[in-house]
């Protein structure tokens, strides 16, 4: 069986089969966060289809999006054109990214540094440092411990709709898990056709987190859980940092 690179062919269901997590107020929340400092321009690393991109453009932020999945960003292209937003959009893996300009804000969004293999953090980390002018704010989450260990690892998740099946095999690994996903997706002529690709997400601390930021030359501005609750019981933590 042919499994393709993740996002391959989740990429224009993405966005629809996550319509739970209140895109609006999550962008609110976000949009909060950024508003308390004089920023411009910002980079949206892992921009995926691009909802967290369109909404800091809507917001008045000129705004670049970055990801490693072509087919996420040629949804992400598509969107913008469909809501009227003229939006750049590059091809690249943060992990090698090297910006071509300065940005006074980056953000990375829903999981994007659970992607990044743990050898690859620190360059990472020193990738977002340089694209940011001085004084630059990093804001990112991460899906928590808690999350993967007691809510994803050793489970199957399903989302059972009209015109697409979600299955979600998750296998815990020993600093991550491996998520074997597959799609039923209808087609023009009524048929299911089936996709298969591979998911590798990575457990990290906030304690690793922090420690990673500081070595880069970052300044840990504040924690917390997502959308500012609790960090011991959300499934997210979020970090906002600053350049020095």
């Amino acid at each position: 069986m042919e499994r393709n690179a993740a996002y391959a062919n989740l990429a224009k269901w993405f966005e629809y089969l996550n319509d739970d997590c209140d895109y609006e107020n999550w962008s609110q929340y976000l949009i909060d966060k950024l508003a308390r400092y004089p920023l411009e321009n910002g980079l949206d690393v892992g921009c995926g289809g691009g909802w967290f991109t369109r909404a800091f453009q809507k917001r008045g932020y000129v705004m670049t999006g970055l990801d490693i999945s072509p087919e996420m960003l040629d949804f992400a292209q598509e969107q913008a054109l469909k809501e009227g937003l003229r939006s750049e959009y590059l091809l690249g893996d943060i992990a090698k990214f090297r910006s071509p300009k300065k940005f006074t804000f980056v953000t990375a969004i829903n999981d994007c540094f659970n992607y990044i293999p743990k050898a690859k953090l620190s360059a990472a980390l020193k990738n977002v440092y340089s694209a940011l002018q001085k004084g630059g704010i990093f804001l990112f989450d991460i899906s928590s411990p808690r999350k993967f260990r007691e809510k994803i690892a050793n489970t199957v998740s399903v989302d059972d709709r009209d015109d697409v099946t979600y299955f979600s095999f998750n296998k815990a690994e020993e600093d991550g898990v491996t998520m074997e996903v597959t799609l039923f997706s209808k087609r023009a002529d009524g048929a299911y056709e089936r996709t298969d690709e591979i998911h590798r997400q990575y457990i990290y601390t906030e304690e690793e987190i922090r420690s990673a930021l500081e070595k880069a030359g970052f300044t840990l501005l504040e924690t917390e859980g997502h959308l500012g609750e609790e960090k011991e019981n959300s499934d997210r933590i979020v970090f906002l940092a600053k350049r020095g």
